[in-house]
């Protein structure tokens, strides 16, 4: 059987852009909003599964409230850890960091920031927590309220992009996509 995911990437957050990662930014106004535009037309849902990071799951909260859906939070689905490079902008790290930074975007696979998680046990654990998801709930539609760094995995994934690719995936705050998830887990977009 096969799993309907749809993916909810967070809004915009009170610290700004750049390199998030673990850090534990609120939504702004705005992201909230962009949030809620989001899902006005989604669903339902059976389930909503979160990162914890309140970012994601203040938001997954509020909604399953909102809607009488059980919320899940999974600490797989948390961001990629930056290490040295959490809370830093491209352009700071372009002027201090600016060959490694350019290793990281040509294939971030092969390069891991500073004190960073490699993208390698990151995509493992995202792997293996969207292959629990689909054990779990298999024949259902579950909303995943994540992150960049994870949809951006997924879509590529499903994709079939090589991983030098990973970063040219465009997910922007409150993004909404679909995929049809099946056992192994083998991802395709869905309609």
């Amino acid at each position: 059987m096969t799993l309907r995911l749809d993916l909810l990437r967070h809004g915009e957050t009170e610290l700004g852009g750049g390199l998030r990662g673990s850090l534990d930014d609120a939504l702004t106004a705005r992201g909230w909003e962009q949030m809620h535009t989001a899902v006005e037309q989604g669903g339902p849902w059976d389930c909503l599964v979160s990162s914890p990071l309140q970012r994601c799951a203040r938001f997954a909260e509020q909604l399953g409230a909102r809607l009488g859906v059980p919320v899940q939070l999974d600490k797989d689905l948390q961001e990629l850890h930056f290490g040295a490079w959490e809370g830093r902008s491209a352009a700071a790290l372009m002027d201090t960091d600016a060959e490694a930074l350019g290793q990281f975007w040509a294939d971030p696979y092969a390069f891991t920031p500073p004190e960073g998680e490699p993208m390698l046990a990151f995509s493992s654990r995202v792997l293996a927590a969207v292959e629990h998801l689909h054990s779990a709930y298999a024949g259902q539609r579950v909303l995943l309220v994540s992150h960049g760094g994870v949809m951006r995995l997924l879509l590529a994934q499903a994709r079939g992009l090589p991983r030098e690719q990973l970063l040219n995936v465009e997910v922007g705050h409150g993004a909404l996509f679909s995929l049809a998830v099946s056992a192994g887990p083998v991802l395709k977009e869905a309609d």
